[in-house]
């Protein structure tokens, strides 16, 4: 049998964005991919082609094309870095760097990826929180940092207590290095677990907790 067309996976670069966030899963990604895994992860911006100053001093990424929302694949959404808040009204805080994502370019192509059926958006760390912030995510269920789920909440989300959570078309993951979690998910589902589990062997890493989903019974209190 012929083998599967991979399956785009367009990492969005912003200005601020956390460099672990991207290159944590699209490393993975890119592992998958040399296993046998039919996906290609590759880095885009909602401006185009550009280089992309992250928040981290000195470390830049380039942009190889914009964001397509009507490509079929997944949209992984980064969060920011810098410092939680300061004293300086100026400052690029990680709230200020998320609220000024949430309004830029690439927010429209997001929101019309989460408006395609054949996209499946997936957000790590603060990613969720900048969806939020443009109300992308009222009535969703999701995650983020552990310091941004208050904000989720009052933004309209259902907060799960989970590292990674599947909400349908919508997929995210927690705190930075939940990005490797969140990979490896992705990987089983394009995949399946022998390819995933391959790639966990080759970064010395394993999947931490269960992937929550609207799926199965109600646990009872107890």
């Amino acid at each position: 049998m012929p083998a599967s067309a991979p399956v785009p996976a367009q990492v969005v670069l912003f200005d601020g964005f956390d460099p672990l966030d991207v290159v944590g899963i699209y490393e993975v990604l890119h592992a998958g991919a040399l296993v046998g895994a039919p996906i290609a992860p590759e880095l885009v911006s909602g401006e185009g082609p550009r280089t992309v100053v992250s928040g981290t001093p000195g470390i830049t990424l380039e942009a190889g094309a914009a964001l397509d929302p009507d490509r079929p694949g997944y949209v992984v959404v980064p969060g920011a870095v810098g410092p939680v808040e300061s004293a300086d009204d100026d400052a690029d805080t990680i709230p200020v760097l998320l609220a000024r994502f949430a309004q830029s370019a690439a927010m429209p192509l997001v929101r019309r990826a989460l408006d395609n059926p054949d996209v499946t958006v997936a957000t790590v760390c603060g990613g969720s929180v900048a969806l939020a912030l443009a109300g992308l995510l009222e009535g969703r269920t999701a995650v983020t940092n552990a310091m941004g789920n208050d904000l989720l909440e009052a933004t309209g989300v259902r907060v799960a207590d989970a590292r990674v959570v599947d909400d349908g078309d919508l997929l995210s993951a927690g705190g930075v290095t939940s990005g490797l979690d969140l990979g490896l998910y992705v990987l089983e589902r394009e995949a399946g677990p022998r390819v995933a589990r391959s790639v966990e062997s080759i970064f010395e890493f394993e999947r931490r907790g269960t992937v929550w989903a609207d799926l199965g019974l109600e646990p009872r209190p107890l």
